[in-house]
């Protein structure tokens, strides 16, 4: 598994009975989660004086109740700054478990010792993009959220990134890739977080057991002559890690390099056991 253990701004408290304590910050947030079917004792006092706290509605959704929470607020991991703000669905803006792929990705891109060209698909509020441009890369942010696209253009801002190179576009991620195999545009590295289940900006449904493997094979198009990585993220619990790994095995041997797939997950600080967050594949030169 790989841990995302460098955060000072971020941490999973406890998890328990279907939920988890996490503190943003300087803010305690009480959020469901899916994956802890557990029910242990709820001893730290967290549970009691959080800042807002997210109910699951038998019916699907939910909504959050506020205590003491601002509308928006900053957190940092190393060089980088995220605007965090409560919005639908649970979310705040930010995955922190992508904080172990963020750090062995831009080790790849300072190592390589030349421009490396970046591709961001459903690229979200651009944590990957920032923490690629930080580490001298240029980037292509694809997402087909309006509304994400601008937040990741504020994170960049917040995080001194404004004048990166970096190539904001609000578009369907598949019609993006198959119009860049048309212009004959080519990327060194992809990497892509994929929702389990989504809607284009015309309506055209995804769901990511259906398109994933076809979007693999579409992106080997677009690869340069000597690529330097291919990441995969899925939130998914029906891909198992083996799953990614076989798919990126199979479409990238032509290309060399080795398979690596393992789940990704958050350290717990009050047992220090690891909370599983998704699975991430990695394909590397």
């Amino acid at each position: 598994m790989w841990i995302a253990d460098g955060w000072k701004d971020y941490e999973v408290i406890d998890a328990s009975n279907g939920e988890k304590l996490e503190r943003w910050g300087q803010y305690l947030l009480v959020r469901p989660d899916p994956q802890v079917i557990w029910d242990t004792p709820k001893t730290e006092k967290g549970w009691k004086n959080r800042n807002a706290h997210y109910h699951r509605s038998q019916k699907g959704g939910g909504e959050w109740e506020f205590f003491d929470l601002p509308e928006q607020w900053q957190i940092h991991y190393k060089n980088l700054t995220f605007n965090l703000k409560p919005f639908n669905f649970k979310h705040t803006g930010l995955f922190p478990e992508q904080a172990a792929n963020w750090d062995w990705f831009s080790e790849k891109i300072k190592q390589a010792g030349r421009p490396i060209k970046v591709l961001n698909l459903f690229a979200y509020t651009g944590g990957a993009t920032l923490a690629a441009a930080a580490a001298g890369a240029n980037v292509t942010h694809v997402d087909a959220s309006k509304g994400m696209v601008t937040w990741a253009k504020e994170n960049a801002a917040s995080s001194g990134l404004k004048d990166a190179p970096i190539r904001w576009l609000v578009d369907d991620c598949v019609k993006f890739v198959e119009r860049e195999i048309r212009r004959g545009n080519h990327y060194d590295a992809i990497i892509m977080d994929p929702p389990s289940y989504g809607r284009g900006p015309k309506g055209e449904i995804w769901k990511i057991e259906e398109a994933i493997h076809p979007l693999i094979k579409l992106c080997t198009k677009i690869l340069s002559d000597d690529p330097l990585f291919f990441l995969i993220n899925s939130y998914t619990t029906g891909l198992a890690p083996a799953v990614l790994s076989y798919m990126l095995a199979t479409e990238l041997k032509k290309f060399g390099g080795s398979v690596d797939s393992q789940e990704i997950g958050l350290p717990v600080s009050s047992n220090g056991l690891v909370l599983p967050c998704g699975a991430s594949g990695r394909w590397m030169k």
